[in-house]
């Protein structure tokens, strides 16, 4: 085979669904990235909240090579020893009571979906299969995740879309012109991550919890990037002191394998059986043993400096000049400001800082690990690029 071309080759040869960069990253050590020109940039993405101890995290290293140098796959009708120690882990950590393992936050929210539908059929029979979402929330892009998603920029060129689900304003007010005698779930994200970094009002997911368990309704939190640490909890749901029944997570999870968790909670660990639910990957050992080697060094004491750097990296932002808003929780910061997000983060680009966009606004994922220099680093190219 000959040699790659990275930007001409991957024009002709790989699908064109993204509006990518002109940057090809090829190496990296913890906070920085180098591009395949020698480059460096400061990483305050995490490739979309993914890679939250960094790149080239030698512990994680070291459990996924481990586990390679065993066996890469185990199918799902025998048992595997990291898939069972990280549920063991999760369980531990957030009082859930089985897991089910994917590949991916959508297909986690793919098996909330069949589980609060399962669960209702089983307990009250056909015709309670309804999920409430909330307006501009993300779920994933398969087709019952798009149409969970509650964007109307989503519900189009892919009809049709599955149906049973409506979108409601993030109050109890909306909750309820959605509700009827069909609603199963609601399914919410405590951050809206994708669509601008909305935080939810605290009040009204504690009301919401309650109407939840008066009606039996599931409650189902969406943590695919919002957890594992990102928002300084381990979930944001303990934030607010919810009692969730289905929790999804993925993205960091696997610190850099895919891998995602359908948590299941009281009232619907017994809900799927032998046959309801697979997944050929879900599961693997090598993803397993690298998230276990995330989630067992997401302690306190470093749930505690994420809130602290999240603290400083927002008061700090807040005093750049054409900064209109700046929202979010954590290392998870959304930045609105009177500039295109797009044109700030090409130019934060040029200048050696790797951010994100989420609608209009500036989106921040930076490593839990990120350190107060290079914190200040980052905030002098935020602070030329958005007040120039």
């Amino acid at each position: 085979m000959g040699k790659i071309d990275i930007f001409t080759d991957d024009k002709l040869y790989v699908a064109n669904t993204y509006a990518r960069f002109n940057v090809a990253i090829t190496d990296g050590n913890g906070c920085t990235l180098i591009g395949s020109d020698g480059k460096k940039y400061l990483d305050f993405a995490t490739g979309i909240g993914v890679n939250a101890f960094g790149i080239n995290d030698e512990e994680w290293k070291d459990a996924v090579v481990e586990q390679i140098n065993r066996i890469q796959h185990v199918c799902n009708l025998y048992y595997a020893e990291p898939q069972v120690k990280l549920a063991k882990l999760l369980c531990e950590r957030t009082g859930a009571k089985k897991v089910f393992f994917s590949n991916s936050g959508a297909e986690a929210n793919e098996c909330a979906i069949k589980t609060a539908r399962k669960y209702s059929y089983d307990k009250y029979g056909e015709g309670r299969y309804e999920i409430i979402t909330l307006k501009e929330s993300f779920h994933g892009r398969t087709i019952a995740t798009l149409s969970a998603t509650g964007q109307d920029a989503f519900h189009t060129k892919f009809a049709p879309f599955v149906d049973g689900f409506k979108y409601a304003e993030p109050t109890m007010d909306g909750i309820l012109k959605c509700y009827t005698d069909k609603t199963c779930a609601v399914m919410v994200e405590t951050i809206q991550g994708e669509s601008g970094v909305n935080v939810l009002d605290g009040d009204f997911l504690k009301n919401l919890e309650k109407f939840c368990k008066e009606r039996d309704i599931l409650l189902i939190i969406d943590e695919v990037q919002t957890g594992n640490g990102r928002t300084g909890y381990l979930y944001s749901y303990m934030a607010y002191g919810l009692e969730p029944d289905i929790v999804t997570t993925a993205k960091a999870l696997g610190g850099g394998l895919p891998i995602g968790a359908c948590m299941m909670f009281g009232k619907t660990e017994y809900t799927l059986s032998a046959g309801d639910h697979g997944s050929t990957f879900g599961g693997n050992p090598v993803a397993c043993a690298g998230a276990y080697s995330i989630i067992n060094r997401i302690d306190d004491a470093l749930l505690l400096e994420v809130q602290g750097k999240g603290a400083y990296l927002t008061e700090n932002i807040k005093r750049i000049k054409n900064v209109t808003e700046v929202t979010g929780k954590g290392l998870m910061i959304g930045i609105g400001t009177t500039k295109p997000a797009r044109e700030i983060a090409q130019k934060c680009l040029d200048r050696g800082l790797i951010v994100l966009t989420a609608h209009k606004r500036v989106r921040l994922l930076p490593p839990l690990i990120i350190t107060k220099p290079e914190m200040d680093e980052a905030l002098k190219i935020l602070n030329e690029v958005i007040s120039e």
